[in-house]
């Protein structure tokens, strides 16, 4: 003969284990995991361009271009890769005129000329 043992605030309330078992496990879990990481992969996979002006001085000479940006689509960060890649050959970054995506290319690319996705 089995005693029954009194029930303690560590049990299972009585019929959890059911409930838990009746419970649809993972159905949304993995969709909302894959949905979640291709976020990033999405903002990133977005062309990104920016048009700008530079100088190179002795003698003074002046540009407006157009370049692709690699990284987060921002004055900011098109500043920061700009100005690197503009030091590189023997230019200065005067200042970033805005960001755009592959919409804006064909009415900058006159103006742009021989620097349109130059640099």
């Amino acid at each position: 003969m089995t005693t029954a043992r009194p029930f303690t605030s560590r049990d299972p309330a009585p019929g959890a284990r059911a409930r838990a078992a009746q419970r649809p496990r993972g159905a949304a879990g993995p969709a909302l995991c894959l949905a979640l990481l291709l976020l990033p992969a999405q903002a990133m996979a977005q062309e990104c361009y920016a048009d700008y002006k530079a100088k190179q001085d002795n003698p003074l000479k002046l540009h407006y271009g157009v370049a692709e940006i690699s990284g987060p689509c921002s004055k900011g960060a098109a500043k920061a890769d700009l100005a690197a890649r503009l030091k590189a050959k023997g230019w200065t970054l005067l200042n970033v005129v805005s960001v755009f995506g592959a919409e804006g290319l064909d009415e900058r690319k006159a103006n742009a000329g021989s620097y349109y996705l130059r640099f």
